[in-house]
């Protein structure tokens, strides 16, 4: 009787009436206790509402069924592709919409609609992977900063291959605890690879140039961020490079001149297979033919064992670097004592000891840096001292 009277009283009825009773009728059908023949009555008029022409009575109808698991399937999915003013709380909020519901509307919506999806609460990871795919850069923006999402490895790949140039989400990503550390790895080679093209543009550097300083920039972040890995995470990381081609003796070069020999031990693990304890006695021994056979076995070349070898020496005498501002810095001692080892050493490429050379180079202007940050500092600290007391 209450639906039949409903029925008849909208169709002279103001819009903003209409609203008002479309959410009263809604909530009665998911509130009261109506028989079954009320209930179909009621669910059938909504099901009528959803052609009204005002988009405030749809709207109405989607507050109420937002939050609610038991409103009726068919409406809302309908009211979930109307114009986003209506679907907004149910693409945010609503339990009715299954995943395979998300990624089909991801795949067809709009940033808006993209943006209210990657904010919803327990995010499974195949609607966080449609996002990644397909996703505006505001809805990849979204997902990230949403801390109930499961987020795959592989989709946050995918947002660094597609945005990894967008400042915004690169802060996001870097602001995430739990980024992995081949994904940080990946975001800083998008990085490297942006500035390389802006330069070029440019003409500040020559591109053989500028791609050599984008290669050393990113050998420093990936020894700090190998430093930062511990067990897995370092483990994946090593194979992530390998994969990419970037596990080289350079690299892992570079990781015992700064001082650190943990990305070296999980390399030579991957590469030879070997036990880490075993690696870990011939490292500690750095015995000559120990040392070659392990090195040969993963692949390094004749010309660079020696290098090794020296470096390995180096770090044993020098000592390791334990805090985070100096985990890739090379180490001014350690590089000048592989360097005069080198010299004298008649496998040793002329190649590797132009590494070194510019290797040297490096540590030296990173010297004179800190050495003139620690002027100024004194000098700062100086002023203060003898500036007068006020009285």
């Amino acid at each position: 009787m209450i639906v039949r009277h409903f029925l008849s009283w909208v169709r002279t009825a103001s819009a903003g009436e209409r609203a008002e009773a479309t959410r009263a009728l809604a909530r009665a059908l998911l509130f009261s206790d109506l028989a079954n023949d009320d209930r179909g009555a009621a669910e059938g008029a909504l099901l009528m509402m959803l052609d009204d022409g005002s988009p405030p009575v749809r709207q109405a109808m989607a507050e109420v069924f937002a939050n609610n698991a038991d409103a009726p399937p068919e409406i809302v999915r309908a009211l979930a592709a109307d114009q986003f003013a209506v679907a907004a709380p149910l693409l945010e909020q609503s339990p009715v919409l299954l995943d395979a519901d998300l990624v089909d509307i991801v795949a067809t919506g709009e940033s808006d609609v993209q943006c209210a999806i990657a904010r919803r609460v327990k995010l499974a990871a195949p609607v966080s992977a449609a996002i990644a795919e397909v996703g505006a850069a505001s809805a990849c923006l979204e997902l990230i900063e949403n801390p109930d999402a499961a987020i795959a490895t592989m989709s946050l790949d995918r947002i660094v291959e597609r945005y990894g140039h967008v400042a915004a989400i690169r802060e996001a990503l870097l602001a995430c605890d739990v980024l992995p550390s081949s994904t940080r790895l990946k975001l800083v080679e998008k990085v490297s690879s942006v500035l390389v093209g802006f330069v070029t543009t440019q003409r500040w550097l020559t591109e053989e140039r500028a791609a050599q300083v984008a290669d050393e920039a990113c050998e420093r972040s990936t020894v700090n961020i190998a430093a930062a890995s511990e067990g897995g995470e370092l483990n994946h990381l090593v194979a992530h490079l390998r994969l990419c081609g970037e596990l080289t003796p350079g690299l892992l070069l570079r990781s015992l001149l700064s001082g650190r020999t943990e990305l070296l031990h999980a390399a030579l693990v991957e590469l030879t297979g070997l036990p880490e304890k075993r690696i870990a006695g011939i490292l500690a021994e750095r015995a000559g033919s120990g040392l070659n056979a392990l090195l040969t076995k993963a692949g390094f070349p004749a010309s660079i064992l020696g290098a090794f070898r020296a470096a390995l020496n180096a770090v044993h005498e020098v000592g390791f670097v334990d805090s985070y501002d100096g985990m890739a810095r090379l180490r001014s001692r350690m590089v000048e004592r592989v360097l005069t080892s080198c010299e004298h050493d008649e496998a040793a490429s002329e190649a590797l000891l132009t590494v070194l050379r510019r290797y040297a180079t490096e540590s030296a202007r990173e010297e004179a840096r800190r050495y003139c940050d620690e002027l100024i500092a004194e000098d700062q600290i100086s002023t203060l001292d003898i500036r007068p007391i006020a009285a």
